[in-house]
């Protein structure tokens, strides 16, 4: 017998507790991270209770009269228990679904966790997305490598990496997020007209929160930050957050040599390292650039949907 509850903060240990058993699940959906920034949205998460124990949960938030899954995360469908099955997960959908209706939700937009992050499969929910008619409406590619099975790095990256130790750049570990901040935003800011994602004050808040999954890596001269990356660190996989390098960075080849320290070095014995998204207008608009970028270290496409159905 299948229950759905909505989450409150009562049921924190539960749903935590949930998360760090599942087959597909990340820090991302720690409470302590989804809920920085908590005031942004209007939280409609669900627990699932089956047979007396939480068996899944879906963090999501509502927007007039839409249900997301969850805007303030990159992906964040159905976080799976090891037991719960397919004809079980379905009926989820149907529960989740009647419960949406009478809050007077019309839509549901639902983004489920990429296969890289899961610890063991769990796509029943984008076989259950099909038989519900829901429509792809978004397909985003990101660049990965795969640590047992790599591609080696073009001329291009090893040209950089090779002008970068010649001009006695050095790479290390840093919690200078202030000094890498003001980079990644004049970059963004100078070719986007954007801002990060987190300003820098929730960022720190959130690498203190989670030390051992959040981490700042740095290319400095002479003591000077000038490119960088923060990297969110899982079981089973390497994400990359943010990328950005000064224009000193860029000329003498700073990314090139942080990239190679990080993906055969310090970072080789985890499983997969996944550079993130190259694409915005939900997979419509390709950074040509950015993804060559990428393509050049070894990494391949996996791409990370968007489904949309009605009620």
């Amino acid at each position: 017998m299948l229950e759905i509850i909505r989450y409150s903060s009562e049921n924190k240990q539960l749903w935590d507790s949930l998360i760090k058993e599942s087959r597909n699940g990340t820090f991302l959906f720690y409470r302590d991270y989804m809920d920085y920034h908590s005031n942004r949205f209007n939280d409609c998460s669900y627990l699932i209770r089956r047979k007396g124990k939480i068996s899944a949960v879906i963090p999501g938030n509502i927007e007039n009269e839409t249900y997301y899954s969850h805007q303030g995360l990159t992906y964040g469908g159905l976080v799976l228990s090891k037991k719960i099955s397919t004809t079980e997960i379905m009926d989820v959908f149907d529960m989740l679904n009647v419960t949406l209706k009478k809050e007077g939700i019309k839509y549901v937009y639902y983004k489920p966790v990429p296969l890289i992050y899961h610890k063991l499969p769990a796509q029943e929910d984008i076989y259950t997305l099909f038989r519900i008619g829901a429509e792809k409406i978004a397909c985003n590619i990101s660049s990965t490598i795969y640590q047992n099975n790599k591609i080696k790095f073009i001329e291009s990256r090893k040209s950089g990496i090779r002008k970068s130790i010649r001009e006695g750049i050095e790479i290390s570990e840093s919690i200078d997020y202030d000094g890498f901040w003001k980079i990644l935003e004049a970059n963004l800011s100078g070719k986007f007209n954007k801002k990060p994602v987190h300003n820098v004050d929730e960022i720190k808040l959130l690498n203190n929160r989670f030390p051992d999954n959040i981490k700042l890596h740095v290319a400095t001269r002479s003591g000077n930050i000038i490119a960088g990356t923060v990297l969110y660190l899982m079981e089973n996989i390497v994400h990359v957050q943010y990328i950005s390098a000064s224009e000193e960075g860029r000329e003498k080849g700073a990314l090139d040599h942080l990239f190679d320290v990080l993906i055969n070095s310090i970072y080789s014995h985890i499983p997969i390292f996944d550079f993130g998204q190259s694409t915005e207008d939900m997979g419509n608009y390709l950074n040509e650039n950015l993804i060559f970028q990428k393509e050049g270290f070894g990494g391949r496409g996996i791409v990370y949907d968007i489904y949309k159905y009605s009620i």
